[in-house]
């Protein structure tokens, strides 16, 4: 594996929420990073946090539903940056409404967006990365992945197909023995800033289902899923272990619940503002950026237990033998003593 300090790395949807805790994370081990979105603040902003981070920007605006900007995007970063060890997609837009309050150009925009950029963005990256034999992808997902909740279905939808498309994917390149990998990140509710930029139709303001956690969290998932790609995927926070468990054994169950709950669980008290930006068609970040950070900082986490357990998961396990050896040894010893 190159070493993180002389990667090159791109990661799409990089001016906001969890691509641009990814991308400030990558600069800071020094790598060079290519910024891939809309928004000209943003595009920006994220380039000055890489490079005061101490790694190299590129940003290079791009819409991911346009397989042509892509491609021509992941040949500016070869040409400028150098061969592409690792791809990120993040990149991705909403609608917060009930199913029948969407309009068929906007689901269709949602699923061009957050699910056939991943494709496309996985497309030029392969074209690259197989011959060499070499490089990572990694996709960001979600536990809306496994698991469909009210208010999200163009959303669910494409986080469906993009778990369907990489195991697919993941098996083709295991059949021949490929050194290129993809690797999944399974996400919880996260702080970003899609909840004041995505478009909604709701009557109060949009907010994740808590317990919701800071951007740098799944950034940290990313990275090191970005290092150890063999595994086929990564859960991220206890609440999506939470929930793809209960989805598992319970799904009936789970349907009611959230029927009951998934309603207000994704909106605040406040009424929602007639003048939010939406950024389904048009970035909301051109004149204005937004950060990494959503405005639940009060609410939100900086720790996950569960992630540091997923990552040492191989000393849990020792350590757990060793326990269960020492047990065992002492129900041994115990009855010769008898």
């Amino acid at each position: 594996m190159t070493h993180p300090q002389h990667q090159t790395v791109v990661v799409t949807g990089s001016t906001g929420g969890i691509g641009r805790a990814t991308a400030r994370a990558f600069g800071e081990r020094g790598a060079s990073v290519a910024l891939l979105a809309r928004g000209r603040a943003g595009l920006e902003a994220a380039q000055r946090d890489v490079e005061h981070a101490g790694g190299k920007a590129l940003a290079i605006p791009t819409d991911t539903a346009d397989h042509e900007q892509v491609e021509a995007a992941a040949a500016r970063v070869e040409e400028e940056l150098g061969p592409i060890d690792v791809w990120v997609n993040v990149a991705f837009t909403s609608v917060f409404s009930p199913f029948w309050e969407i309009s068929p150009e906007e689901f269709t925009r949602v699923t061009e967006v957050s699910y056939l950029g991943f494709v496309y963005g996985t497309m030029s990256a392969l074209r690259r990365m197989k011959p060499r034999d070499h490089g990572t992808i990694v996709q960001v997902g979600s536990a809306l992945a496994y698991r469909g909740i009210p208010l999200q279905t163009a959303y669910c939808g494409a986080k469906h197909a993009i778990q369907g498309f990489n195991e697919a994917l993941r098996c083709e390149l295991l059949h021949e023995r490929s050194n290129v990998h993809v690797t999944m990140v399974q996400m919880p509710g996260v702080n970003t800033p899609q909840f004041r930029w995505v478009l909604s139709r709701l009557p109060n303001k949009a907010q994740p289902v808590p317990p919701i956690y800071q951007p740098e969290i799944p950034a940290n998932a990313v990275l090191y899923a970005a290092d150890h790609p063999e595994r086929r995927e990564y859960w991220v926070g206890g609440s999506t272990v939470g929930t793809l468990i209960a989805n598992k054994f319970a799904a009936g169950l789970l349907d009611r619940y959230l029927a009951r709950t998934g309603f207000s669980s994704q909106q605040t008290d406040e009424k929602c503002d007639p003048d939010q930006p939406a950024n389904l068609w048009e970035p909301a970040d051109s004149d204005r950026d937004f950060g990494a950070h959503g405005v639940f900082d009060s609410r939100s986490t900086s720790r996950s237990y569960q992630l540091w357990a997923s990552q040492h998961h191989g000393l849990l396990g020792a350590i757990g033998a060793g326990v269960a050896g020492v047990a065992a040894a002492g129900l041994v010893a115990g009855r010769a003593r008898r």
